[in-house]
């Protein structure tokens, strides 16, 4: 089993799509976490009410910071997938392992909208989007990972057309 870390800024929305969207696609064949470089402590509740929307379990996620994952008794992560362009800008932490490391951006859909029926739209836009590049991702062979062009095949997953 290979484990994945979804990064953004605040992981409050996109990275916590990641986690469980992939946490609920690939079965056995990978680990999902998210993680912020400035958590903001709490996850957006339209983002949990996307997941469970679409039949996903809401259930156990926490904002957390990136340095959970970055100390030497921590899973040691094979890949890093920023999801904000924040993060992807940002200085990172030195990952165990030196895993590989690829930008999936997609848009920010949380808000300051009063309209429900506006943020659930914006939520299940970057869900739609996030959920095609994790099936993108799932669809590579396992020897991805060692291929010596990795982090050029798992980056391209962050320019599908959306």
């Amino acid at each position: 089993m290979r484990n994945v870390l979804f990064v953004c800024t605040a992981n409050s929305a996109r990275s916590v799509l990641g986690e469980g969207l992939l946490r609920h696609l690939a079965g056995d064949r990978y680990q999902s976490f998210s993680a912020g470089s400035t958590p903001r402590g709490t996850v957006n509740p339209d983002a949990l009410e996307c997941l469970a929307r679409h039949g996903i379990s809401a259930e156990g996620f926490r904002s957390k910071s990136w340095d959970e994952f970055s100390g030497p008794d921590t899973p040691a992560m094979d890949l890093i997938v920023t999801v904000c362009d924040n993060a992807a800008g940002e200085a990172c932490p030195i990952w165990p392992g030196h895993p590989l490391v690829a930008h999936w951006g997609i848009a920010d859909p949380a808000s300051e909208k009063d309209d429900d029926a506006e943020r659930a739209a914006d939520f299940d836009l970057a869900y739609e989007r996030m959920k095609r590049r994790i099936e993108a991702f799932l669809a590579l062979p396992d020897t991805v990972f060692d291929a010596p062009d990795a982090k050029a095949q798992l980056s391209a997953i962050g320019n599908l057309n959306d």
